[in-house]
């Protein structure tokens, strides 16, 4: 393995570093793929069926225990859950992925940093398979793709930046607390609440809308909802909003990450 980074190196050496990274990074992507249903009947069929179960739940609670007279409501629920499944799952996965590959990290130079950031990568694969069953419920309720569908892959990577920056903090910690990834767990339930899954942003108080729009998957799940139901583009500031918290986060894990790793191998 070369030593930690191609300063000083010729532009082939360099470029074999790259790809020996590249190369690390899509082993790691994969190996947690694989383990995540590894000796599973069904697989990654679980990615369709979590949220499929959840969508049908809270679709019969608000259309038939508490009607509710929201059209396109699977889609309506849809937008929110996918975007949720992937920030809890990605999240609690890059929280713990030092410590789960602690071996690697003690035996091999690698840069740490690609540790947590291949965990929240591999979580893509699972929401590329949730993708599809948002787009096919959009088809199936009557939706069709229009020009604002162009905004897609700029949410999504936002929030991948985001969940990023907070995976490596939260990592960096985990390594000197164990108590972390407990910690995020009890936050991951506490944010579906405050994640408009199965309700519309309509009913918070307009003096909080502004400070409940800086909650980075709260504004994605907007932003779906306004491209999906309503046909429009995302609104200028909820886009402004996003880019700059998911931004910031990236910046301050990396930062928390960089100060914490010099002693990683003494405390795993």
């Amino acid at each position: 393995m070369p030593p930690q980074g191609p300063s000083n190196v010729s532009p082939g050496a360099a470029n074999r570093w790259r790809g020996d990274l590249l190369f690390l990074l899509e082993s790691l992507v994969l190996k947690d793929f694989r383990i995540r249903y590894r000796n599973m009947s069904l697989g990654v069929l679980w990615s369709l069926l979590n949220p499929l179960i959840i969508m049908g739940v809270l679709t019969f609670i608000f259309t038939m225990v508490y009607p509710n007279p929201r059209p396109k409501f699977p889609v309506f629920i849809l937008c929110g859950l996918v975007p949720f499944n992937f920030f809890t799952i990605a999240w609690i996965s890059g929280t713990t992925s030092l410590i789960d590959n602690a071996g690697l990290v003690k035996r091999i130079p690698i840069p740490r940093e690609i540790v947590p950031i291949a965990a929240v990568l591999s979580n893509c694969l699972h929401l590329l398979i949730q993708l599809c069953l948002l787009f096919l419920s959009v088809w199936v309720f009557g939706g069709k793709a229009n020009i604002h569908w162009l905004w897609l892959p700029l949410l999504w990577l936002l929030e991948i930046v985001f969940v990023c920056g907070l995976a490596l903090a939260t990592s960096a910690v985990n390594v000197y607390i164990r108590d972390t990834r407990y910690i995020v767990e009890s936050i991951n339930t506490v944010m579906f609440w405050l994640v408009p899954i199965f309700y519309g942003t309509e009913i918070i108080p307009p003096k909080y809308l502004d400070l409940y729009n800086y909650n980075p998957v709260a504004a994605l799940v907007v932003c779906l909802r306004e491209i999906f139901l309503q046909g429009t583009a995302p609104a200028g500031r909820t886009m402004v909003r996003l880019a700059a918290v998911a931004v910031t986060t990236f910046v301050a894990g990396t930062l928390v990450f960089r100060k914490s790793k010099n002693a990683f191998y003494e405390h795993m």
